[in-house]
């Protein structure tokens, strides 16, 4: 299926399921995804052709607070990441997604565990990088349990559509 090592892969799972002062929840992965794309390529010293996107999946939420919204949910996945994959590269990447989330309305002092939000960028994973920081694991670790994960991933990685933005 994937045509690029996944030793130098990256990948990021996006999903929202509250408005944003960019739209609804499938307007702002719109206007998030090609932004994050950029900010990937030069953080990962890419190419923007080594950068893919999954379509957007409508799905309900897992756990949390009952009577939340769908979620709108994608992957985008750098298939060549040049830079190598370290705990400090790792989280200064996290840096950088908190930023884009915080620029969207997400309030991580003020929301519930698995709670309704603007924004949620996860690192998925990065190569074969394993990292357990307080602020960081490496690979996700219920990625294999969710389908509003695996199923984007797939089809980012398959990369036989068009960008999602």
């Amino acid at each position: 299926m994937a045509s690029f090592p996944l030793e130098s892969a990256l990948a990021i799972g996006l999903g929202a399921n509250l408005c944003s002062s960019y739209g609804s929840p499938e307007s702002t992965l719109r206007w998030i995804a090609p932004r994050l794309s950029e900010l990937l390529v030069d953080w990962g010293d890419a190419h923007a052709r080594d950068v893919r996107c999954s379509s957007f999946l409508t799905t309900q939420p897992i756990g949390g607070p009952p009577g939340q919204d769908a979620y709108c949910n994608a992957v985008l996945l750098l298939t060549r990441v040049q830079r190598p994959p370290s705990e400090l590269a790792a989280l200064e990447l996290l840096e950088h997604l908190q930023r884009l989330e915080l620029s969207c309305g997400r309030d991580r002092q003020r929301e519930q565990r698995w709670g309704p939000r603007p924004l949620d960028l996860d690192l998925l994973f990065w190569g074969e990088l394993r990292l357990e920081h307080s602020r960081l694991v490496l690979p996700h670790p219920r990625m294999h349990l969710r389908s509003f994960v695996l199923k984007p991933l797939l089809l980012a990685m398959e990369g036989t559509h068009p960008p999602c933005w």
